[in-house]
């Protein structure tokens, strides 16, 4: 496959800090890939998702499905089940989200949120949560951008709130944006504190469990520590640490196996749930989809404000 053709291109190239998120656009590729799925097959749906993906990319796919196909057996190889974990992480977020929605949620604050729909797809939050997406100016920027353009307006729900979490406090960001500490809040930070070093992921989670309501809650996944540091033996692991650096988004955080119990519970959260990758392939890849592979790298994590 030549260098110029343009999927290949997006691989291959990553922009750092002075441009829009590259992985962004990779998590909506896979979006969109997994609602093309027929309905009784899809692990996640999102109909917006298609918007957040470069016209080149698009084309690329229509034109040449065969390359586009190789393309991604090429990245499966270099890390099993990926793809497949992204895509279980979208649906058990969502579901995570649906859930407190039904149980008095009156905040939804989506920390690195890229291209995320949640706030414009899941039924219910317009008229009962206040959203605040918190992101680099640069990706929030364009984001804003696609949003006017599919509903004209951006929706008043909907706070955004640019910020850079490795020079920036994140409680002072969502303050002055109108972030109300008394109610119940879900935080969740999809494919997210892998990128920000450990000191910013202390900090944000210090935030969290000192200023917001009893019962709020945090949600994000993480890769065991040795992948982060370079300690992992297995080639997945090598290969996803090395495919971040090269696109100018370097892992900087991980959890060390078995550990996400202490961790959470020194930085005062109660109830901690860890989702591994045998857990959410049980719950999401069964019948039509039993065959397919996911990540043992990639666990979540769930945990509760006292």
């Amino acid at each position: 496959m030549q260098k110029s053709d343009s999927a290949t291109y997006y691989y291959e190239t990553g922009l750092k800090s002075q441009g829009p998120s590259k992985m962004a656009e990779a998590i909506a590729i896979h979006r969109l890939a997994e609602s093309a799925k027929p309905e009784d097959e899809r692990i996640c749906y999102d109909p917006y998702a298609v918007h957040f993906i470069s016209p080149e990319i698009l084309e690329f796919r229509a034109k040449n499905p065969e390359k586009a196909k190789a393309l991604s057996e090429h990245y499966e190889r270099l890390f099993s089940g990926f793809d497949n974990s992204v895509r279980a992480r979208v649906r058990y977020f969502d579901d995570a989200v649906k859930a407190y929605l039904n149980n008095g949620l009156k905040q939804l604050v989506i920390l690195g949120a890229g291209y995320d729909t949640r706030a414009y797809r899941i039924e219910g939050l317009k008229e009962k949560v206040k959203v605040f997406e918190v992101d680099h100016p640069a990706t929030q920027s364009l984001k804003k951008e696609k949003i006017k353009k599919i509903f004209g307006v951006l929706p008043e729900h909907v706070v955004y709130v640019p910020a850079d979490f490795e020079v920036e406090k994140l409680g002072q960001r969502l303050r002055k944006m109108g972030y109300d500490s008394s109610k119940k809040t879900l935080f969740l930070m999809e494919g997210f504190v892998m990128y920000i070093p450990p000191k910013a992921v202390d900090e944000t989670l210090s935030f969290i469990v000192n200023n917001s309501a009893k019962g709020s809650a945090v949600l994000f996944d993480y890769f065991p520590q040795s992948v982060v540091d370079g300690t992992c033996e297995s080639d997945d692991g090598k290969n996803i640490r090395k495919f971040a650096a090269e696109r100018g988004e370097p892992l900087q955080f991980g959890i060390v196996d078995g550990g996400v119990d202490a961790f959470l519970s020194q930085r005062r959260f109660s109830k901690i749930k860890n989702v591994t990758s045998e857990d959410y392939k049980k719950a999401y890849f069964h019948g039509a989809n039993k065959d397919r592979t996911v990540c043992s790298l990639m666990s979540f994590a769930h945990a509760i404000v006292k």
